[in-house]
C-alpha cells in the first residue's frame, strides 16, 4: 500500500481506519522499548528506526548517504509489517523470537528474513515486540552488521 506522507504524522493520518490504532500501538511500543541511540525517521515510505549517520558514518551499504536502517513498521493492504533487520542478521534473536511467538500467539508466524506480517490486528503481542525491540543495541546491531556484510562482500569476491 503506497503512502506518500513526508513525516509521521501524515502516514500516521493517513491509513485506513481498520489499521491506524495498531500502527500506532505499535509505534508507541517501539518507541518506549527501542534501546537509546536509534532515531525515528520516516525511511522508504515507512516509519522507520535507524542507526544516525552521526553514530555510523559508512552508512548503509546499498546507499552511503542513508543512515543504516535497523525496524520499520508499515501497513500494506492486507497486513501490517514490522521490518526487524536485526532478525536477518542475529540468529539467537530470530531463534527466540520465533519461539516465543509460537507460545504467546494463537496464530502462525507469517515472517520472511526480515518481514513480520500481522495479518490480524487483534493478534499482534505488542509484548514480545517491545521485547524484541530491547533485545539489541546500536553497538551490537553495528557488529552483527559489519560480520554479515563482510561475509557477503567475502562470498561476492569468492564468485568473481
Amino acid at each position: 500500500m503506497q503512502n506518500d506522507a513526508n513525516t509521521i504524522e501524515g502516514y500516521l493520518a493517513a491509513l485506513p481506519d481498520d489499521h491506524q490504532e495498531a500502527v500506532r500501538k505499535l509505534r508507541g511500543v517501539i518507541l518506549a522499548n527501542l534501546p537509546v541511540g536509534f532515531v525515528e525517521q520516516m525511511s522508504y515510505g515507512m516509519i522507520g528506526y535507524v542507526v544516525p549517520l552521526t553514530t555510523y558514518p559508512r552508512g548503509y551499504h546499498v546507499q552511503k548517504d542513508q543512515p543504516l536502517p535497523f525496524l520499520a513498521l508499515a501497513s500494506q493492504k492486507n497486513h501490517i509489517a514490522l521490518y526487524h533487520m536485526g532478525l536477518q542478521a542475529n540468529p539467537e534473536v530470530e531463534r527466540w523470537f520465533v519461539k516465543e511467538y509460537s507460545l504467546r500467539v494463537p496464530t502462525k508466524l507469517d515472517m520472511g528474513k526480515s518481514c513480520i506480517r500481522f495479518k490480524n490486528p487483534r493478534h499482534i503481542p505488542y509484548d514480545l515486540v517491545a521485547e524484541l525491540c530491547q533485545k539489541i543495541s546500536v553497538d551490537e546491531y553495528i557488529q552483527s552488521y559489519e560480520q554479515v556484510l563482510t561475509k557477503v562482500r567475502k562470498k561476492d569476491k569468492n564468485q568473481v
